[in-house]
């Protein structure tokens, strides 16, 4: 990792229909850092990554990523018609990049290319999401934000994804935002962790972060025990 910031957020207010949903939001991240970003529901975990690549305007602070970088981006919910006539190849063209193949995008979410054939109607919850990854990384990313990435997947999958991204910030020497549920996660990958609920509640290294008190405030204290089991 080297020392200079790929994103520096100062300040960061957003406001939407007159309810504040961010408030003073300060943190940053450098290149092939994993950033975790935790809180309960409407804490504005998906507000923020939408105000990151612009897709919604701060009310007041600052977004500075550094030049030239590519940002790939993967919403909680991807809306894929399951039932259109399309293979997962016709789907991928979409978003053709001479940057990359297909099939090197393929191999580096460790789908096979017979799959590419296939139907997008036929893909499980696992593989589709495997493929909207693919999606997500032909552009060659230097970061990649992931709004909850094993919702609706199974216990198995779920760990699947999580190595794969792991796999994915090793072999690319990308960055990663991942807003998550999973405090193992948190723990186990993120070299930070953002605390929101609304304002920002920690930042740090998630070991010395993520409190009694903060997962208190977070969760409430049904989160001690998910605190105390990760921990050791």
């Amino acid at each position: 990792m080297t020392d200079e910031p790929l994103l520096k957020v100062n300040d960061l207010t957003v406001v939407l229909d007159g309810e504040k949903i961010l408030d003073d939001i300060s943190f940053e991240i450098k290149k092939e850092e994993v950033l975790a970003v935790i809180g309960p529901n409407g804490s504005g975990k998906t507000v923020l990554l939408k105000t990151l690549i612009g897709l919604i305007k701060p009310t007041k602070g600052i977004i500075e990523w550094a030049p030239n970088t590519e940002i790939g981006y993967l919403p909680q919910r991807f809306q894929v018609d399951r039932y259109l006539p399309m293979t997962v190849k016709e789907f991928l063209r979409l978003k053709f990049d001479p940057k990359k193949s297909i099939s090197a995008v393929f191999r580096e979410v460790g789908l096979k290319n017979e799959l590419l054939d296939e139907s997008i109607a036929h893909l499980s919850s696992g593989q589709l999401q495997k493929v909207l990854f693919a999606w997500a990384l032909i552009n060659k990313p230097g970061i990649l934000l992931f709004d909850e990435p094993t919702e609706n997947i199974d216990v198995v999958g779920q760990e699947s994804i999580y190595k794969l991204l792991h796999h994915l910030q090793d072999t690319l020497n990308i960055s990663l935002i991942i807003v998550s549920h999973d405090l193992h996660v948190v723990y186990r990958y993120a070299n930070r962790v953002l605390c929101l609920n609304k304002k920002m509640l920690c930042y740090g290294e998630p070991h010395t972060a993520l409190t009694d008190k903060i997962l208190a405030e977070l969760y409430g204290d049904h989160a001690f025990f998910h605190h105390h089991h990760y921990d050791k």
